[in-house]
C-alpha cells in the first residue's frame, strides 16, 4: 500500500476518505515546437509517441571522454512538431472539459522556456485556435440550451454561489440594461474581427451523458501573478488622468472547505464562447509582456484563466430551479500559462526585465520544490511539509494536488541547440513531476429528484396536439359512410343512405360546434382571468420594483453619506500619517544620537580602563624597579661598612700584634696567603696573579646554533669574566623583547643573572620556541633552562689569623666566616685605595650615557 500523501495542517479530515485511497499520476505531455529556421542545429528528437531524445549540439562535450551523452525522457504523449490544436485538444483538454460538465475540477499548465511555444499552445493564432477557445467551444456546445437565464446565479465574495428568483433576476437585468456595464459584455455585439479566426473552430465538439434535468451558469476570471503578486485583469480601474492609480494587488484567502480563492476578484458571467473569449482578450491586452533578446514577445507573468460552471437542479416540476443553495455544484477549469524560465546572460536582461526574470526563475522553482516534496513524501513515506506557501503561484494551486481535481501539464520544448541547458532542465522537472499522484475527486452527491423532469414539463405545458392529430380524432368520432357505388340504375337504397349518413354527420357537426362555442367561451374567460392575475403579479412587480428602488435610493444616499465619511476619514489618517511619520524620524534621529552618545561613552570607558591598566603597569614596574633599586643600594652600603668595619679590625689586630709581640718586624699574614691559594675565581674582576699567561675565554655554543636566534640580554645584567660564555651566531641581541625581532626569528633565549644562595652570580639561559598567533602575533613557548653558576672549590669556614690567642679579658680573638664575607662575590683586590679592601662585584658598572 503506497504512503499516505501529505496534507496542509488545516485540510480537514473529511477530504481522507475512502476515495483519496485511489491515485493518478500527474499526466505529463510533452509537445516540440518546429524550428524558426530549417537550417537552425536540432538537438531534440522524437524516438516514439512517448519518448524523445535530447543529444548535445555540436561542440558540446559532456563526458571526459569527449563522447556524447545522450538522454530520453519518456511522457505519457509526444506531440511531434506537425501535431494540430485538435489533435492536442482531443488527448489534453476534451477530458478536463468533460469532467468540469460532470461537477469535477481540473487545472492545465503549460510549462517550458521563453519562446518554445506555451502561449501559442494555451491561447492559439489566427486560424488555429488553441486550448483555451476549444474549451469554452466545446462547453458551450454542451450546455447551450440548459443554460439558466443571466444573473440566476449570482456570485459573492466567498468563493461560493447564490441562487436568485426568477423576479430578483429579472430587476437586476433590467437594472443592467438601464445602465450598461463594460464588464458584461452583450451576445448582442458584432465579435472582435482581432480574435474572430481564433474562436471559429470548425470541428464540433460535445460532451455526452449531459444532465439535462438541471441549469448552468458559467463564470470568467483573469488573473496574472507577477513580481509573486496578483492582479485581476479583469478589474475595471476608473482612469484618472492627473493622479493615475497603478492597479492593486489581491490577496489569497481560504474559503470554508479549505479552498484557495483570490479575494476580490472579479467574475464574469458569459452566455457563449465569443462572450467569454471577448472578457479573455480585454483582459490579455492588460497582461504583462515585454520585448527581450530570445523573445519579441516574452510574457513576464503567470496567468490565470479560470472557467468556473455553476449547477444546480430543476425542481420536482421541471419548472423553475430549485432554491436550495446547498445543491448548487461547482466546478472549477483553470488554465495556466506560465512564464518561460530564462537565464539573464542569454535574454540580456536589465534593470525591471532582470527582477522579472528573477521572480519568475524563484515561482518555478517553488513549483519544482513541491513536487519533489510531493514525490519524496509518496515514494520514500515521509510526512515533509511541502512548500506551497513560499510562492503565489503553487499556494493558488495546492488544493489540485490535495486531491481536489485532475493536474495536467504540457511541457513546450524548442529543439534549437541554443536552448539545449535549458530544455534538459525542463525535461528533468517533468520526469519529476509525472511520479507524483493526486488523488482522485469525488463524485457529486444526487439530488434524489426523478430524472427526465424538463421534457415532461415541456410535453405537459406544450400542445396536446397539432391540426392533423385533432382532425383524426374528429373524423374517426363521425359515424362510416354507407358505401356509395352504385351499380342499377334503379338502384334507389344507396343515395338514402348516403343522405341519411350525411345528415347525421352534419347534425354531429353541429354539436361538436355548440360544444367547441361553449368551451371558448370557458377558455376565454379562463384567458381573462389570467390577464387579470398576470396584470396583478405585474402590479405587483411594479410595486415592489418602487420600493426596491426607493430602497436603492436610499442606500444611495447612506453610500454618499458615507463615502464622504470615509473622504473625511481618510483625510484625517493621512494628517496622522503624516504626523506619525515626523514624530518617527524624530524618535530615529533621537535613537541614532542615543545610539552615537552610547558609544562614545562606551569609547570612553574603555579608554579609561585602558589607561588605568596602563598607569597601574607603569606603578608596578616602578615600583619593582625602585624596590630593586633600594634592595641595591642597602646591600652595597651594608657591604661598604662591613669593608671599613674588617679595616677597623684588621688594623686592631695588627696593632695588638705589635703591642703584644715586641718584634720589629711586620707581622704576615699566612692564613689569608692560603686561602688566596686555595681560592678560585668567584669574582667578577679576579686579582691578577703573577707570572700566569692569559686564559683564552671559551665560549659556549647552543646546540640549537643552526636557527635563527633573539638573544634577550637585559641591560641590568653584569658581564662576567668567566672562561665559559654563552654566545649563538647570527642571532638578533635586544635588551628589551619586541615583535619585530620575534617576527624574524625561530628561538629565543632570555640571560637572566640571580644571585644564589652561596652569594655568587648565577646566569640561566631560558630558551623557547617563537610561535605565530592567529591574530598575526607572536609567542613564545619555554622549552628548557642552562644554568651557568660561579662557586669556590672549598666551602669551608676560615678565619682570619691561624690561631689567635686568648685575650686577657677572656674575650676570644674575633672570628671570620669568609662564606659568610664572601656571600655576595666579595673579594680583595690588590692595590686597593682601602688598604687590604674588598669590592662588591654584583653592583653593576653604570654606563655612560
Amino acid at each position: 500500500m503506497k504512503p499516505a500523501r501529505t496534507k496542509t495542517p488545516r485540510k480537514p479530515p473529511v477530504k481522507k476518505g475512502s476515495q483519496t485511497s485511489l491515485k493518478d499520476p500527474v499526466g505529463v505531455y510533452c509537445r516540440v515546437r518546429p524550428l524558426s529556421l530549417p537550417e537552425q542545429e536540432c538537438c531534440i528528437e522524437v524516438i516514439s509517441n512517448t519518448t524523445v531524445q535530447l543529444h548535445p549540439p555540436e561542440g558540446y562535450r559532456l563526458n571526459r571522454n569527449g563522447d556524447y551523452k545522450e538522454t530520453q525522457y519518456s511522457f505519457k504523449q509526444v506531440f511531434g512538431t506537425h501535431t494540430t490544436q485538435k489533435e492536442l485538444f482531443d488527448v489534453v483538454a476534451n477530458p478536463l472539459v468533460d469532467d468540469l460538465i460532470h461537477g469535477k475540477n481540473g487545472l492545465l499548465f503549460t510549462y517550458g522556456v521563453t519562446g518554445s511555444g506555451k502561449t501559442h499552445t494555451m491561447t492559439g493564432s489566427p486560424g488555429e485556435g488553441g486550448l483555451l477557445p476549444r474549451c469554452l467551444d466545446m462547453l458551450f456546445n454542451s450546455i447551450g440550451s440548459f443554460q439558466a437565464k443571466r444573473y440566476v446565479f449570482k456570485s459573492n465574495d466567498r468563493n461560493s454561489m447564490d441562487i436568485q428568483c426568477e423576479v430578483d433576476a429579472l430587476l437586476e437585468r433590467q437594472k443592467r440594461e438601464a445602465t450598461p456595464n463594460p464588464k458584461t459584455p452583450s451576445s448582442k455585439r458584432q465579435v472582435d474581427p482581432e480574435f474572430a479566426d481564433m474562436i471559429n473552430v470548425q470541428e464540433f465538439c460535445k460532451a455526452e451523458e449531459v444532465d439535462e434535468d438541471s441549469v448552468y451558469g458559467v463564470f470568467v476570471s483573469y488573473i496574472e501573478i507577477y513580481n509573486n503578486y496578483i492582479y485581476d485583469l479583469l478589474e475595471e480601474v476608473p482612469f484618472d488622468p492627473i493622479k493615475p492609480k497603478p492597479p492593486q494587488s489581491k490577496l489569497l484567502r481560504e474559503d470554508k472547505n479549505h479552498n484557495m480563492y483570490v479575494a476580490g476578484c472579479t467574475e464574469v458571467e458569459v452566455k457563449s464562447t465569443e462572450e467569454a473569449f471577448e472578457v479573455f482578450w480585454r483582459g490579455q491586452k492588460k497582461r504583462r509582456i515585454a520585448n527581450t533578446h530570445l523573445n519579441r514577445e516574452s510574457s513576464r507573468s503567470h496567468s490565470v484563466f479560470n472557467i468556473k460552471l455553476v449547477q444546480a437542479p430543476l425542481d420536482a416540476d421541471g419548472d423553475n430551479v430549485l432554491q436550495e443553495k446547498e445543491q448548487i455544484t461547482i466546478s472549477q477549469l483553470s488554465l495556466v500559462d506560465l512564464a518561460g524560465s530564462e537565464r539573464t546572460n542569454r535574454t540580456k536582461a536589465e534593470g525591471n526585465r532582470l527582477r522579472e526574470a528573477g521572480n519568475i526563475n524563484q515561482s518555478l522553482m517553488t513549483l519544482r520544490t513541491c513536487m519533489e516534496v510531493l514525490r519524496e513524501n509518496q515514494t520514500y513515506g515521509t510526512n515533509k511539509m511541502v512548500p506551497y506557501r513560499d510562492s503565489k503561484l503553487t499556494h493558488l494551486f495546492k488544493n489540485y494536488f490535495d486531491g481536489e481535481g485532475k493536474v495536467r501539464l504540457i511541457v513546450c520544448v524548442n529543439p534549437k541547440a541554443e536552448d539545449y541547458e535549458e530544455s534538459l532542465q525542463v525535461m528533468r522537472f517533468a520526469e519529476v513531476t509525472q511520479e507524483v499522484e493526486v488523488a482522485r475527486p469525488t463524485d457529486k452527491a444526487i439530488c434524489g429528484l426523478t430524472p427526465g423532469r424538463r421534457y415532461r414539463n415541456q410535453a405537459r405545458g406544450g400542445p396536446v396536439g397539432d391540426e392533423l392529430l385533432v382532425s383524426e380524432v374528429v373524423l374517426q368520432s363521425f359515424p362510416p359512410l354507407p358505401s356509395c357505388e352504385i351499380l342499377d340504375i334503379n338502384d334507389e337504397q344507396t343515395l338514402p343512405r348516403l343522405i341519411e349518413a350525411l345528415e347525421k354527420r352534419h347534425h354531429l357537426r353541429q354539436m361538436m360546434i355548440d360544444e367547441f362555442h361553449k368551451q371558448s367561451i370557458t377558455f376565454k374567460a379562463l384567458l381573462q382571468e389570467f390577464d387579470n392575475a398576470v396584470l396583478n403579479k405585474e402590479n405587483y412587480i411594479q410595486g415592489k420594483l418602487s420600493e426596491k428602488q426607493k430602497v436603492i435610493s436610499g442606500q444611495k444616499s447612506e453610500i454618499e453619506r458615507l463615502e464622504k465619511k470615509n473622504k473625511t476619514l481618510e483625510y484625517k489618517v493621512e494628517i496622522l500619517e503624516k504626523t506619525t511619520t515626523i514624530y518617527e524620524e524624530d524618535k530615529r534621529n533621537l535613537q541614532q544620537e542615543l545610539e552615537t552618545q552610547n558609544q562614545k561613552l562606551q569609547q570612553q570607558f574603555s579608554d579609561k580602563r585602558r589607561l588605568e591598566a596602563r598607569l597601574q603597569g607603569m606603578v608596578t614596574e616602578t615600583t619593582m624597579k625602585w624596590e630593586k633599586e633600594c634592595e641595591r643600594r642597602v646591600a652595597a652600603k651594608q657591604l661598604e661598612m662591613q669593608n671599613k668595619l674588617w679595616v677597623k679590625d684588621e688594623k686592631l689586630k695588627q696593632l695588638k700584634a705589635i703591642v703584644i709581640e715586641p718584634k720589629t718586624e711586620r707581622p704576615e699574614r699566612p692564613s689569608r696567603e692560603r686561602d688566596r691559594e686555595k681560592a678560585t675565581q668567584r669574582s667578577v674582576s679576579p686579582s691578577p696573579v703573577p707570572n700566569v699567561p692569559p686564559v683564552r675565554l671559551r665560549h659556549r655554543r647552543s646546540r640549537s646554533a643552526g636557527d635563527r636566534w633573539v638573544a634577550h640580554k637585559p641591560a641590568s645584567n653584569l658581564q662576567t669574566e668567566t672562561v665559559m660564555q654563552p654566545q649563538v651566531p647570527h642571532a638578533i641581541t635586544v635588551s628589551v623583547a619586541n615583535e619585530k625581532a620575534l617576527a624574524k626569528c625561530e628561538k629565543y633565549m632570555l640571560t637572566h643573572q640571580e644571585l644564589a644562595s652561596d652569594g655568587e652570580i648565577e646566569t640561566k639561559l631560558i630558551k623557547g620556541d617563537v610561535y605565530k598567533t592567529r591574530g598575526g602575533g607572536q609567542s613564545v613557548q619555554f622549552t628548557e633552562i642552562e644554568t651557568l653558576k660561579q662557586e669556590s672549590p672549598t666551602g669551608r669556614k676560615r678565619r682570619s689569623s691561624t690561631i689567635a690567642p686568648a685575650q686577657p679579658d677572656g674575650t676570644e680573638s674575633e672570628w671570620t666566616d669568609v662564606e659568610t664575607r664572601c656571600s655576595v662575590a666579595v673579594e680583595m683586590r690588590a692595590g686597593s685605595q682601602l688598604g687590604p679592601g674588598y669590592q662588591h662585584h654584583a653592583q653593576p658598572k653604570r654606563k655612560k650615557p
